[in-house]
């Protein structure tokens, strides 16, 4: 299995690792996770050797096949399907139904089957190089960012097709719900280091920051204990009655540890800037229709409006019209017939795929930001930029010079600058690692305005969304509930066709009426066993919000209390507290466990529901 002992690597005067080791046993799932720069990729290429570090070692057992998901797109066969062909192992060379099926679960149709690799988009591109990786069938499968250009059925596609993976795997990915169902253990790189836990991502990340906590507060005690140490040291040295335990005193100085002090991490923490709206409704389509020059009509006749305070999320797959959706909601676009009515009182932050293009490749970062408000003086848009990581010269670099996540970062940068009350986003979590995408999610759950997000990410979209828009089988309908409650109620066309469409072949059912009869039983009891657990998790968080509140008031109390020598309300006040902290750790713990346990059973039933599909 995999082995990667002690090694160093540093570019320049960025150090990335430091005597980082990782070792694989037979038939782990490891889940690769770090910040954005701490070099996860570079991990990657030690592998496959196309570099190496400055020390330490990587092991590898001879006849050991690794395949990795390349960046670098270079296809010489003459047909899609040639191209995913080509890859299958020697034993397997004819099994190209093997081919098929992982080309149709990631998007592919019967027609694309005998295009030619140049006529494809780049991000149907690399959905090609993804399947030419999987069909290769490696002892060691390395993902990096596999979701990156799919729609949210294929994602759903390739999670089921990874939990059957037999071998090894390295996966590297900004979803965080996509990379706990396929995995089986956590590898951060934090600090130059990796660290291993078998578990969830959140559990690693969680028991480092325990960690952390607890080392800042030994360094500090033992800081507090030396300087105390070390004033006895001076007062007494010089004293002949003291001298002896000033040299004691020196000798227990010299024999405790030196701690350093943590580097400071620096994560994006940022808020939307709220415009204040008037009314209840913000906008209005009425009977929009839209389709390219030449092209099929890609949106047909929908009426939808936009209230004050909307969660709405677009899904669908890839190329049907979501971000065409967003861009004519956003104005860029005019409705090929219908109407499209806007408040005069709305305002609009729009972060588009496309708009990173848009940025200005010679300006500085500090320019770029603070052209969306002119308004704004250098020192706030100087806050921006170091809101959203780019502090003190930072803010000088050039836009040509930032990768795709620096890119993201700035232009989220330029919709806090200018306050907004309506938000359309198309995938702003592309290129975010996971810290910046919570720190987006929790955004927007506090933005006041409203909210229409297009988004693959499941996570996200259980987070967010209470209406959907969704493009599926060649139409757009309006949905009036969560992510979960649309899976539950209607779920994917596309994923019951997965089988038949990789045959080349129709379903044959033998009593479409059992199954869909079995499917209603197991959705209904689903929602009697999952439903207590949702409210349980509801009540909780209430309750821990409450709590939170009340405290932070007696906390204020307590305060006032004790500027005024107020003895009596003081003790009340401190034993109050308490007893709320006590309630909110019970609560948190309760959360905890029926947030696993609400998880656990989604799978399970996710599994069942998937198992009547075929």
């Amino acid at each position: 299995m995999l082995r990667i002992n002690d090694i160093t690597k540093q570019y320049g005067s960025q150090l990335l690792f430091d005597g980082a080791s990782l070792q694989m046993s037979g038939g782990e799932r490891l889940g690769l996770i770090g910040r954005n720069g701490s070099g996860k990729t570079t991990l990657f290429r030690f592998i496959i050797d196309q570099d190496h570090p400055d020390s330490g070692t990587i092991e590898i057992p001879k006849h050991y096949r690794v395949g990795y998901l390349e960046q670098h797109l270079n296809f010489i066969e003459p047909t899609v399907l040639e191209v995913v062909c080509a890859a299958l192992p020697a034993e397997a060379e004819h099994e190209d139904y093997r081919a098929k099926e992982i080309l149709f679960g990631l998007g592919f149709d019967q027609e694309d089957m005998a295009r030619a690799p140049a006529q494809l988009s780049g991000g149907y591109q690399v959905r090609l190089q993804l399947a030419r990786t999987l069909v290769s069938s490696p002892n060691l499968l390395l993902l990096d960012e596999p979701t990156n250009y799919l729609d949210i059925v294929s994602v759903r596609w390739i999670t089921r097709f990874l939990n059957a993976w037999r071998n090894e795997l390295i996966i590297i990915s900004h979803d965080r719900e996509f990379m706990d169902a396929v995995t089986t253990h956590t590898a951060m790189i934090h600090r130059r280091t990796i660290r291993t836990i078998k578990g969830p991502t959140q559990k690693v990340c969680a028991q480092i920051a325990e960690e952390e906590e607890a080392y800042e507060k030994t360094r500090i005690n033992e800081e507090r204990r030396r300087a105390q140490l070390l004033s006895f040291v001076e007062r007494f040295k010089a004293k002949n009655t003291k001298a002896s335990a000033a040299r004691s005193k020196m000798k227990m100085i010299e024999k405790m540890p030196l701690r350093d002090k943590l580097e400071c991490m620096t994560d994006l923490d940022f808020r939307f800037h709220y415009s204040s709206f008037p009314a209840k409704r913000m906008m209005e389509i009425e009977a929009v229709s839209f389709a390219y020059p030449q092209g099929q009509p890609l949106i047909e006749d929908l009426s939808m409006s936009v209230h004050a305070d909307d969660r709405i999320a677009i899904i669908g797959k890839n190329g049907k019209g979501k971000s065409t959706l967003l861009r004519l909601l956003a104005g860029e676009l005019a409705p090929s017939s219908g109407e499209r009515k806007i408040h005069h009182a709305t305002s609009v932050g729009y972060y588009g795929q496309t708009n990173i293009d848009r940025l200005a490749p010679q300006a500085t970062i500090e320019e770029e930001i603070g052209s969306a408000n002119p308004m704004l003086g250098k020192s706030m848009v100087r806050g921006i930029c170091g809101t959203m990581m780019f502090g003190g010269e930072l803010a000088e670099k050039k836009v040509t010079v930032l990768s795709g996540g620096e890119k993201s970062r700035v232009l989220l940068g330029k919709i806090m600058a200018a306050p907004a009350n309506l938000l359309l986003l198309d995938e702003p979590s592309n290129h975010l690692d996971m810290q910046s995408i919570e720190a987006l999610v929790d955004s927007i759950d506090e933005f006041p305005g409203a909210v229409v997000i297009v988004t693959h990410d499941e996570m996200i979209l259980r987070s967010i969304a209470t209406r959907m828009v969704i493009f599926q089988g060649g139409a757009v309908e309006i949905f009036d509930g969560s992510y979960d409650e649309f899976l539950e109620k209607r779920g994917w066309d596309e994923e019951r066709d997965l089988k038949s469409a990789a045959a080349g072949e129709e379903r044959t059912v033998t009593s479409k009426k059992d199954v869909r009869r079995m499917r209603a039983q197991i959705i209904e009891e689903r929602s009697s066993v999952i439903r207590p657990l949702k409210e349980r998790i509801d009540a909780a968080e209430t309750a821990i919000c409450e709590l939170e509140e009340e405290s932070a008031q007696a906390n204020r109390d307590l305060l006032i209390a004790a500027q005024n020598q107020e003895g009596v309300a003081c003790v009340a006040l401190t034993r109050s507290i308490k007893e709320m902290q006590a309630s909110i750790d019970a609560h948190f713990v309760d959360l905890e466990k029926a947030t696993l346990e609400y998880e656990r059973l989604s799978k399970v039933y996710e599994e069942r529901l998937t198992s009547t599909e075929g």
